[in-house]
């Protein structure tokens, strides 16, 4: 994968140790406040109550990764047909990193031979594996998609619509808003800091982040960007900062004017409380790789160590890594490719375990879709299920959820060349990890509009069941609220048991 970092991208060296736990998942008590502009009045109402953190972290695979090669079966039988199919595509079966789930479905499975890393996750019970994902509207078999007899997901094996689906997961249209946007809309008052918002993006602008009433804050590698030579120490930009603090504490009359200056107020004050949080962290003793996708993990990982001086109890993350439209040359992309997502989650998770923060948070991939099985001659092609990767000091590791599907050609998914229908929704999915979240069951039908048609919210049983129970620390249900302002997505035409 390319590095998009500048040459002075490397990260500020700081000498001392970094005090481990100090934003601990169950901290109690306040930290010392590094800045004055941190004086924000931070956990003033949690004085003498435990209060509790957690990060959610969506790493996009954007173009549609090949994730049959990524998660292989690996026993003789099984692997003889998977050979077959993917011809030029099947990585060799002596080369494949051997797992074994805790969970037995008679099958023997491996991992891409670029995935070390990931195998040791697994190993070690921190890394769970997600078979067959992807959208749907409604329960469906290969009948009823040849029948045309059930909805499909709009616009089904399109880079576009099918990105905008796993980042809405409403499949059915095009929607502005994003499950994580809509997350934002009912939990952002838990925290303590309004200025900054809980949505963090390492992507630009993006859709899974943005609400109906709530926007995302976007940093990169090196951390928020503010406006050019605002709070500098030379005369002339003393000079600069003031005329623009001048300004921006004007009253307008216009309306537009008003709220461009009123926005942009917060902007600059979040710059500032961002800033001046996460250059009074000690450095990370986790080493990253020099490339841009570790380095931004690097920065999330900084981030959740501010967690507390910002005032944060609940954050998400967007990191994108491109380049997964592999028409052609699969092997020899994601031979080079793959490395880099092992590498980097491996030592962001290391980087969570020197904080004491690993439990806290849960990472997760999604991607445009799966691809076709069949090659097109070197390459494969746009496609629908596919297999994803969940890690995490919470996630029940060391083992595949959900019904990994026959890989032979015309077996009983395959739609065509080996598009196979998922065999589980991203509304499962999504849905396990809004309620670990703490996404009250009575608002996940907000979050999620389609997750009646395959969970029934306020279960007693989890959606997929690859997260611990989030257990008894303080969470933000009560604090939640429902928008007051009418939504983008709909609301589900019927229900149906979960499959």
């Amino acid at each position: 994968m390319q590095d998009d970092r500048d040459n002075d991208d490397a990260p500020k060296q700081v000498s001392r140790r970094r005090f481990l736990g100090q934003a601990s998942c169950a901290a109690v008590g306040t930290t010392a406040l590094y800045n004055t502009v941190l004086n924000m009045g931070m956990f003033n109402t949690l004085a003498g109550t435990a209060t509790d953190y957690k990060g959610l972290v969506c790493l996009f695979l954007s173009g549609g990764n090949d994730s049959f090669n990524m998660l292989v079966p690996r026993g003789d039988a099984e692997y003889a047909e998977y050979a077959a199919v993917r011809a030029d595509l099947a990585l060799p079966q002596e080369d494949l990193l051997p797992i074994t789930p805790a969970t037995s479905d008679g099958k023997e499975y491996g991992l891409h031979p670029a995935l070390p890393e990931l195998q040791t996750l697994f190993d070690q019970g921190r890394l769970a594996l997600l078979a067959n994902v992807g959208t749907l509207v409604e329960p469906t078999s290969l009948a009823q998609y040849r029948s045309r007899s059930v909805s499909l997901p709009l616009g089904l094996f399109s880079h576009s619509d099918q990105a905008m689906h796993w980042q809405t997961s409403v499949p059915d249209r095009r929607n502005a808003s994003g499950w994580a946007g809509r997350m934002a809309d009912i939990l952002q008052a838990g925290n303590q800091n309004q200025n900054i918002a809980m949505n963090i993006s390492l992507a630009g602008n993006n859709t899974f982040q943005s609400g109906d009433m709530t926007a995302h804050y976007t940093i990169g590698p090196n951390g928020s960007t503010g406006l050019l030579d605002y709070g500098g120490s030379s005369p002339e930009d003393m000079i600069r900062t003031e005329a623009v603090d001048g300004l921006l504490g004007l009253t307008y009359r216009n309306l537009f004017e008003q709220t461009f200056a009123s926005r942009m107020r917060g902007a600059i004050d979040a710059h500032v409380e961002f800033s001046a949080a996460i250059e009074a962290l000690p450095e990370l003793e986790t080493q990253f790789s020099d490339n841009g996708l570790s380095q931004r993990f690097r920065m999330i990982a900084q981030t959740i160590a501010a967690q507390q001086m910002l005032g944060m109890r609940r954050q998400t993350f967007f990191v994108n890594a491109g380049g997964w439209d592999h028409h052609d040359e699969v092997l020899v992309s994601q031979e080079n490719m793959l490395p880099v997502i092992s590498a980097a989650l491996s030592e962001f998770y290391t980087a969570l375990e020197e904080l004491g923060m690993a439990d806290c948070v849960t990472t997760f991939t999604a991607s445009d879709f799966g691809r076709t099985l069949t090659s097109n001659g070197r390459g494969s092609d746009h496609a629908w299920g596919g297999n994803h990767l969940v890690l995490g000091g919470a996630v029940r590791g060391g083992d595949v959820y959900g019904v990994y599907p026959e890989l032979a050609a015309g077996a009983a998914l395959d739609t065509g060349r080996g598009r196979l229908i998922p065999t589980m929704s991203v509304d499962e999915l999504f849905a396990e990890l809004a309620l670990w979240f703490d996404v009250p069951p009575s608002d996940l039908d907000l979050v999620l509009p389609n997750i009646g048609r395959f969970y029934t919210p306020g279960s007693s049983q989890p959606p997929v069941g690859f997260l611990l129970d989030s257990g008894a620390a303080f969470n933000l249900r009560s604090l939640s609220r429902r928008p007051t302002t009418p939504r983008g997505a709909v609301a589900p035409h019927g229900r149906a048991r979960r499959r």
